[in-house]
């Protein structure tokens, strides 16, 4: 969208929300690049470029805006609507792949040569791999200094940057102030314990939180996630250890206090949490898509900003998929809940009751089968799967090829269309994954007057979309994922 300057231009004269994140604008006369809903008056159009990634436009010699604070708007949402080898390794760099394993770590999980990576992201993006991971360390650097009392050292170790200096010339380029410059602009930090928190996570507007949230804590797994106090709290697991989040709705943004086991992980952490609950979802195109329908129209009016509710962690919830296969919500719960006891690992909370993380693929393959309170089918599907997790022939991280990943599933014995589709829409985050066969979308569509055939010709129309009309579809039913809890 950048190279369309007079749209660009529009949007920042009307200072338009929708489409932060999606372009950078950057201020000639000024050096200062700012989102497309920066408060201050708009400059000249003759003083104004566009960049498509606040990366490109710092590597051009801009620096970040003090008011709209661009580096923070949302994310870009081509990255988690597309499947293609620059979306990949853009919702990689966000999960903090190339600060852990570097470029040559981010090439190899994308299957292409350095060379090739770095041609592609830099054709689409302005900017490599090196300086779009710059930038988010330049943000959780920020974020370390304006909410917390930590020393300047430990914030430059904790946002990834390999020296003090290196730290300090970066936040003085990106930000045209020193660290301690940056801190002096706070005037009250808030107390929090050593390790926890309170951040803001931007969303475009308008965000309907019910079925968002709803979902989440309907099927929650006890131990690993919970509803408290108006927030859903959850256990990560994370590359330098476990962590919990709580998550509260609140207007124009999500409340998310975390608590790291090690600070390094910050950037990671929020990126999981943005893709839990789609937050870099551009609901106003998906809204106009699916209204455009004579069917879902109502629907959508009465429920405007619907997400998919995600997860922090492909690999669980595709054994979570497995475990409710054929079963209730509440005995899938269940099931879960033994494995987290038996092979969790656990987690110290003092402000809830979260015990421990969901086990991963490698502790699950110490599963005894005898102890699994299930058809035998189903322990040969859960087994199959874990062997395949730990293999490696499947990939269902941030960076997965959504066909290859459901050319694996399909390969595995007991994976039909219902749980393929569940883990895409879930677990790989594909924003057009359906659940035709799924029993509350097939009432939902005997009301709306489709039988079987119609329906499966009729849902062709609400394409790229499916998964977000599979939650307007669920909302035509009575059940607790529909709602938002109780406070």
């Amino acid at each position: 969208m950048h190279e369309d300057f007079e749209r660009c231009v529009r949007a920042v004269q009307a200072k338009d929300g929708r489409f932060d994140g999606w372009f950078f604008t950057a201020v000639l006369t000024t050096r200062i690049y700012c989102r497309a809903s920066c408060p201050v008056v708009p400059p000249k159009p003759e003083n104004m470029t566009f960049y498509p990634s606040a990366a490109a436009a710092q590597e051009a010699g801009f620096r970040a805006c003090k008011r709209c604070r661009p580096d923070a708007s949302p994310g870009s949402p081509q990255w988690n609507e597309r499947a293609d080898l620059v979306a990949r390794a853009m919702r990689l760099i966000a999960d903090g792949v190339v600060d852990t394993e570097g470029v040559s770590g981010l090439a190899a999980r994308l299957g292409y040569s350095v060379r090739q990576v770095e041609r592609h992201v830099r054709a689409e993006l302005g900017a490599g791999p090196l300086s779009l991971a710059r930038a988010q360390r330049a943000q959780t650097a920020r974020l370390l200094i304006e909410t917390t009392g930590l020393s300047m050292i430990d914030v430059a170790l904790a946002a990834g940057f390999g020296s003090v200096r290196t730290f300090n010339d970066t936040v003085r380029e990106v930000f045209a102030l020193s660290p301690t410059e940056l801190r002096a602009r706070v005037h009250t930090a808030p107390a929090t314990a050593p390790g926890t928190l309170n951040l803001r996570l931007p969303y475009r507007k308008p965000l309907f939180p019910d079925n968002l949230f709803g979902h989440l804590v309907a099927t929650g797994v006890p131990g690993v996630e919970e509803w408290r106090d108006g927030a859903y709290r959850r256990t990560l697991r994370l590359p330098h250890g476990p962590a919990v989040v709580a998550l509260k709705p609140e207007d124009g943004h999500i409340g998310c206090r975390l608590t790291l086991s090690d600070l390094r992980d910050l950037s990671t952490a929020i990126s999981r949490c943005r893709r839990l609950l789609d937050l870099d979802a551009d609901p106003v195109a998906v809204d106009e898509a699916l209204a455009a329908d004579r069917l879902l129209g109502p629907l959508v009016a009465a429920a405007p900003g619907r997400r998919v509710p995600r997860t922090v962690d492909g690999d669980e919830f595709a054994v979570r998929a497995v475990l409710g296969q054929q079963v209730s919500t509440a005995a899938a719960r269940t099931h879960a809940a033994r494995l987290v006891l038996a092979h969790g690992e656990p987690v110290d909370d003092p402000d809830g009751g979260l015990t421990h993380v969901f086990p991963d693929a490698l502790a699950l393959a110490e599963i005894d089968p005898e102890s699994l309170a299930m058809p035998q089918s189903r322990k040969r599907t859960l087994l199959g799967l874990v062997a395949e997790l730990n293999d490696g022939g499947l990939d269902l991280g941030a960076g997965s090829d959504w066909q290859r990943a459901r050319e694996r599933l399909h390969a595995l014995p007991g994976f039909g269309p219902w749980t393929v589709e569940s883990i895409a829409m879930r677990s790989l985050g594909d924003p057009d994954a359906f659940l035709p066969t799924d029993l509350g979308v097939k009432v939902a569509a005997k009301g709306l007057g489709l039988g079987p055939a119609a329906f499966a010709a009729h849902a062709e129309r609400w394409r790229p979309w499916r998964a977000y009309a599979v939650q307007h579809l669920w909302a035509t039913g009575d059940h607790p994922i529909n709602r938002l809890p109780a406070a």
